[in-house]
Formats: structure tokens, sequence, C-alpha cells
């Protein structure tokens, strides 16, 4: 796939999740970025703005097997990675696999389910496989999770921890539209839903193209310096207790050649590292005074690190 199909298949896909999700194409292209990098998106935002609703336009306009699954206190880790049951017929045990072999999940209020649950999804996510009872099983080719949570209502919840935070590869939020794309939202929907009728766009081919495509994205050494002194900068930062992680890092270097592909160019400029920078980071750093994920204080002090460390002055594509 070259880059200027990489760009067709990004306007399609962005076109028709915007047919439900109307007013949000940058949201929408973040999500597009984060398929593309191979990463997984954790969407927090209150009730009722479409956080779910996303993810099932995003899996219906791509041609792979999908699952949601309702996270819930009584929900079991063998419900999520499946389990070996004795096969009367057979006379053997034989596996039965749980709702994370599918090619996109949609984890919906995460944050309900215990962390024993929660913790079931950490190999998935990170290694792409999957082991139960002493054996592994590889992971579909593309493997997406999609995460809702509320932030609002914490009763009966359990914060994710640390390590699974930093598993994801962008947290981002909706928030409400304004008063022309509701008004708009409410013609759309006057009659039935968009999602109803919205149909593929996109095979899983073309997804594992786009993801060879955009690993193959160059990133100069002063562009890569650029990343690794914001990711030092975190860490030194006085009003950070725990800065960007090497994941982190990586995952910084591979949104930014997403970032630069769906621009159409096949190197990555200093602008690209900025456009995403806050959204791979702020879920990833813990600001004194304030809890892992709590964003807004943290998208404040990105933005003064941003502005304190110099960017390169000059790039180009032989660089």
């Amino acid at each position: 796939m070259h880059i200027e199909q990489l760009c067709g298949l990004t306007a399609a896909l962005k076109e028709n999740i915007g047919r439900v999700i109307l007013g949000k194409e940058d949201q929408i292209e973040k999500v597009l970025l984060c398929l593309y990098a191979g990463g997984h998106i954790l969407l927090e935002d209150i009730p009722g703005t479409g956080k779910t609703t996303l993810a099932k336009a995003l899996a219906r306009s791509l041609d792979c097997p999908f699952k949601r699954i309702q996270f819930t206190p009584d929900l079991l880790p063998s419900e999520l990675t499946g389990i070996n049951y004795y096969n009367q017929k057979e006379q053997a045990f034989q596996f039965r696999p749980g709702a994370i072999f599918t090619s996109i999940l949609l984890a919906d209020e995460i944050n309900r389910a215990t962390p024993r649950t929660q913790s079931s999804l950490l190999e998935c996510m990170e290694e792409r496989q999957c082991s139960v009872d002493g054996v592994t099983y590889p992971m579909a080719r593309p493997f997406l999770v999609i995460a809702t949570q509320n932030p609002v209502e914490i009763q009966g919840t359990f914060p994710l921890p640390e390590a699974q935070l930093d598993r994801f590869f962008m947290k981002l939020s909706l928030g409400y539209p304004d008063m022309e794309q509701e008004r708009d939202m409410l013609t759309a929907y006057r009659e039935t839903s968009p999602l109803e009728t919205l149909s593929a766009v996109c095979s899983k081919e073309e997804i594992l193209e786009a993801q060879k495509q955009v690993s193959q994205i160059r990133v100069s050494r002063p562009v890569s310096g650029y990343m690794v002194s914001l990711a030092n900068a975190t860490r030194r930062h006085e009003k950070i207790r725990l800065g960007l992680s090497p994941r982190g890092a990586l995952a910084l270097m591979r949104a930014s050649q997403a970032k630069a592909a769906v621009q159409g160019r096949a190197y990555v400029l200093p602008d690209d590292v900025k456009a995403v920078f806050s959204d791979v980071a702020a879920h990833r750093i813990i600001c004194h005074g304030y809890q892992m994920g709590q964003t807004d204080a943290a998208r404040e002090i990105l933005s003064q690190i941003l502005e304190q460390t110099p960017a390169p002055v000059e790039q180009t594509e032989n660089a």
C-alpha cells in the first residue's frame, strides 16, 4: 500500500464513521491513528457522548470480527480468555476461546470489572497472545481493544492500575457537541440510527497493509532525539511524580509515524510529534497531587513542556 492509498483509505473511514459520529473529525482521526499504529484506545467521557457508538461505528467500517463485552463486577477472567472443558463426546479436553479472540474487542465500562478480570487483558494487549493453562494462543491480526469508562460515576468501579493504563496507546474524549452539531445529530437520528445501515469500507488485509506502511515511515535522528527530549522532560519536571515510560516513548514514535502517513508524508516532522504528544502521554504520567489517568492537569503541564523543549528547525524528506 502506498501513502496515497492510505490517505484514500483514511478519508473513506472518516467519512463512513462521520455518518454516525457527527462533528468529531479530530477524534475519529486519532482513533484511526491508533488503529494504524497497532495500539489500543481508552475512551473516557460522561455517559451519552457516543463512546460505545464510536467503537461500534469503527467496527462496522472494518470487515473484521468484532465482539462486545460488558464489564461488570461479576465478570470472570475466563469469560475473556476462554477455558478448557471436558468434551464427553470426544473424551478429551477442548479449548473454548473467550471474548478476546477477535480482531476488535469493545470492553465497555472496563473499570466496573475487578482488578483480577482487568489483568486478563494485559498479556493480549501488549504481547498479542493469551496463555491459558500453560498453552499460549496467538491473537488475531489486526487486534484492537477499545475500552470505555465513565469518569463521573465512581461507585462500584475499580480504577485501572498504572500498568494497564500504560498499555493503552491513547486516551481520548469526545466531549459535548456544539449546538449546530447537536442539531445535525437530531436530524440524522430522527427516523433511525445511521449505525444500522453502516457497511464496511475496509478489509482486514487493507488494515494490515496500512499498519505495515506506517511502520516504514522514516523518523530522522533529530526528530527521534526530539521525542526522547520530550520523554525525559516529563521525568524531570518538578510537578510530575511519574514521567513517560519507555513504552510511552515508543507509542509517541508510532503515533507520529501514523500522523505523518495520514498527512501524505513518508517522513515524520516535529509538528507530527507535537500533534499527538498529549494524547499519547497524558494518561501515562502522574502529577503531584493527582492520580494517574487524571489527564486535565497532565495536559496543561505537557503543553508547557512542548513550549519549553526546542524542536528541530530543519527536516526534509531525505533527512
